[in-house]
């Protein structure tokens, strides 16, 4: 059974960093592509950084590319997402998902398997 459990969360100041972490059982991911999406209050959920799991390569939505970064520890089987320069517009609850590494990496669709979240709040 697959599970992803994310941590890190939590409240900071504008321009403070967060480190969110995903820890991710239940299969082998290497031919997964693993994701960071998002959802604030009254918005959908939305796409914020993915990873290739078996390469490694990374993609952002332009809203945070230069702030947040994305990676994999293989020894540990984690994500993280390093989160700097934060902004109020930042502030939601923070999903890790797993899918295929076929599909479309932005697209909701494409991941199978999501956490429970954690939640983000930037004040300014």
């Amino acid at each position: 059974q697959v599970q992803l459990v994310e941590s890190g969360g939590g409240l900071v100041q504008a321009g403070g960093s967060l480190r969110l972490s995903c820890a991710a059982s239940g299969r082998t991911f290497s031919r997964y592509v693993m994701g960071w999406f998002r959802q604030a209050p009254g918005k959908e959920r939305e796409f914020v950084a993915c990873i290739r799991w078996s390469v490694g390569s990374t993609y952002y939505r332009d809203s945070v590319k230069g702030r947040f970064t994305i990676s994999r520890d293989n020894a540990k089987n984690t994500v993280d997402l390093q989160m700097n320069s934060l902004k109020p517009e930042d502030t939601a609850i923070y999903y890790c998902a797993a899918g295929s590494s076929g599909g479309i990496p932005t697209f909701r669709r494409t991941y199978d398997y999501w956490g429970q979240g954690t939640q983000v709040t930037v004040s300014s």
